[in-house]
């Protein structure tokens, strides 16, 4: 018979491996948005590419490789860019080729679609003149691509999940046109920039002053107004940059595009997209907030409508199922003296350029130009 202490001693044991293995599930479903894939936000996962002829390809048919617009075509090794879809049949999608970056395209090969549609620098992707610089960052250099313009208002572009400084290139060349300096920027965890001390993301609550060292940068060089543009956690650095840089009062303007409002549901939809049952959501919220040191109050203030005291241009859509948009309607609609959404339906995460550049781009210039 077991005596009543190796009972207690069983039960603790069964009870400790409970708990080790909760705590590994709960980090496990948090790494998805902690530490995102290179590979790009759209979790829609790959595609076969059946076909390659100069300026097309055949894909296989899916809900990503069927979208309009224009999108990085990535794989092992390779980064192309498409455009406008020319035929669908029930099970391929034939599109335009725009320009393979890196790599070659190989018929049987796997790729996916992405919003970042550039590789390279602004030099070799777009022919932008530009300067690699490096910022006094709090844990170390950051390198940063500045693009030179006529005017003196910078814009300070940051990236979000799962993307690289590449990202802001889909818009450098419209920026450009209109002569804003432009400063693109990598931060702590990006390839090239300092590690933060944890290794991890914290969903822009700690990233936010890396972009504080570029608006003092951009300010010791000369701009007189900063537009910061920011892309998922990028906005929500923005957001953060805007109530707590010492040179804050010199933005003039925001842009978020698919900002994360609400890092709960953005831990938990990034948990979901990789697989991650729904029982185990719990666990993944509160690793996020055990490794991160997140709390949803400090982080909301940073988006609390009363604190927002310059335009805003908010560019979000319902296809957005990694940073629910249901936030940015609300701020949109408490704030409708500064901020100005515009809704693009049928885009996911980070990729309101993409299905509509066109559309997109003019949007901007409208409301860049009181700001110039």
């Amino acid at each position: 018979m077991r005596t009543r202490t190796a009972v207690a001693m069983a039960a603790t044991t069964t009870v400790l491996g409970a708990g080790t293995a909760a705590l590994a599930a709960g980090r496990y479903g948090s790494r998805f948005a902690l530490r995102p894939s290179r590979r790009g936000p759209v979790p829609e996962g790959d595609v076969t590419l059946h076909r390659v002829t100069a300026d097309q390809v055949v894909l296989t048919r899916t809900l990503s490789s069927a979208r309009p617009g224009v999108w990085g075509l990535t794989g092992d090794d390779l980064h192309a860019a498409v455009g406008d879809v020319l035929d669908l049949t029930p099970y391929s999608v034939t599109r335009r080729l725009l320009s393979v970056q890196r790599g070659a395209l190989t018929p049987g090969g796997r790729v996916r679609l992405t919003p970042q549609v550039c590789a390279g620098d602004p030099g070799s992707a777009l022919g932008l003149d530009h300067t690699e610089v490096l910022l006094r960052g709090e844990l170390g250099p950051l390198p940063a691509w500045f693009v030179p313009g006529a005017r003196d208002t910078w814009v300070i572009a940051v990236h979000g999940l799962g993307a690289t400084r590449e990202h802001p290139l889909n818009v450098a060349t419209a920026l450009h046109a209109h002569g804003f300096q432009q400063l693109l920027l990598a931060y702590r965890n990006d390839p090239g920039a300092p590690a933060s001390p944890d290794g991890i993301g914290h969903l822009g609550a700690t990233e936010w002053r890396d972009l504080d060292a570029a608006m003092r940068y951009a300010v010791e060089y000369g701009a007189r107004r900063l537009v910061l543009f920011g892309w998922s956690t990028g906005a929500a650095m923005a957001l953060h940059a805007l109530a707590g840089s010492p040179v804050r009062d010199r933005v003039s303007g925001l842009v978020l595009d698919s900002p994360v409002l609400d890092w709960e549901a953005t831990v938990r939809a990034a948990a979901e997209s990789n697989g991650v049952p729904e029982a185990l959501m719990p666990l993944a919220v509160r690793a996020a907030e055990g490794r991160t040191g997140l709390l949803p109050e400090p982080v909301a203030a940073a988006a609390d409508p009363t604190r927002l005291t310059v335009p805003t241009l908010l560019v979000h859509g319902p296809g957005d199922t990694l940073a629910p948009w249901a936030a940015s309607r609300e701020l949109a609609a408490l704030r409708a003296d500064l901020v100005t959404l515009h809704t693009v339906p049928d885009a996911p995460h980070a990729a309101m350029w993409n299905v509509n550049p066109a559309d997109y781009e003019e949007t901007l210039r409208r409301f860049l130009t009181p700001l110039m």
